[in-house]
């Protein structure tokens, strides 16, 4: 599933300066990762000058990101630049903007391998002031599917990594064993067997306790090299994948001794990803990429979006 009904609470719009809201192409393409779906556009100084684009405000971005008013994904990734390392922006269903999404990057390989704008080499983007490193792996043009991988960079655990505030949890939230974890955006791993997802993940998301709001996984250890997780994501809600709280889940497992540092299989309601944990907790994330429809936003649509 994508967002769920009432999921959205607090608006989390962090306190880096990512600059003025890009104006946005009309034309997009929407790619899934494991049912995890991002809408792709071209925006900012990747805009030609003269053709209709609309501005990506808060309100904007949640009308276009809502599943029946607009075109409907989990986010939109903007391509702000045409020339590498490509800048990006990346924007939440609730309009936020937000820090890093394993798949969404992922999408945007595929949506740069299909324009021509990269090849088989690794190439980089900037997100958020971070330099990351992707390459596209193979391109299945039958089942319109990528296989492309990210570096995802070093991950960092411990509540500073995430700023969380520990004193303002809640009794029963800080009662749990909850591992906070930075992959460039913030996680908390719940490990609790019996902790309930619909009710954790929206109540930590949902905290004062953290600075900048968090991503919630609530993971278990399944067999040798495997875990599997349910996945809370920050201005979106419950769903059935994401890059990044995959990479968090695997290092959280490798930080606690849960699992060895290697390849760890994780297993999600929408699949699988393979992430690639070092003994520095260093991460590497790979999957599958499926491209789903082009289009572009209707003229009087877009009027209205301003």
């Amino acid at each position: 599933m994508g967002s769920t009904p009432g999921s959205r609470r607090r608006r989390y719009l962090p306190r880096m300066d990512y600059g003025p809201r890009p104006r946005v192409a009309l034309e997009w393409y929407r790619a899934h990762g494991l049912g995890n779906d991002y809408l792709v556009a071209r925006g900012g100084s990747a805009l030609d000058p003269s053709e209709p684009s609309w501005d990506a405000g808060v309100a904007q971005v949640e009308r276009v990101c809502h599943r029946n008013l607009g075109v409907g994904a989990d986010g939109i990734m903007v391509v702000a630049g045409r020339t590498e390392p490509f800048d990006l922006r990346a924007f939440n269903p609730d309009g936020s903007e937000f820090e890093r999404s394993g798949n969404g990057l992922r999408i945007v390989a595929s949506w740069l391998h299909g324009a021509g704008w990269v090849g088989s080499d690794p190439f980089r983007v900037r997100i958020a002031g971070d330099l990351v490193s992707m390459r596209v792996h193979g391109h299945d043009p039958a089942s319109s599917t990528w296989d492309v991988s990210v570096e995802m960079g070093r991950a960092a655990v411990g509540a500073e990594a995430v700023d969380l505030d520990r004193d303002r949890l809640p009794g029963d939230l800080a009662a749990l064993d909850a591992i906070p974890v930075s992959v460039g955006n913030p996680h908390v791993v719940v490990w609790d067997a019996d902790a309930d997802i619909d009710r954790v993940g929206p109540a930590l998301a949902g905290s004062e306790a953290f600075g900048e709001g968090t991503n919630v996984q609530v993971a278990r250890v399944v067999g040798p090299g495997a875990i599997e997780i349910d996945i809370w994501e920050r201005g979106v809600g419950r769903t059935t994948a994401s890059g990044s709280s995959s990479c968090a889940a695997a290092v959280a497992a490798v930080h606690t001794g849960r699992l060895p540092p290697g390849d760890v299989d994780v297993r999600m309601a929408g699949g699988r990803l393979r992430v690639s944990v070092g003994a520095d907790l260093d991460v590497l994330l790979r999957g599958p990429v499926q491209a789903i429809a082009k289009g572009r936003l209707d003229d009087g649509f877009a009027a209205e979006l301003g």
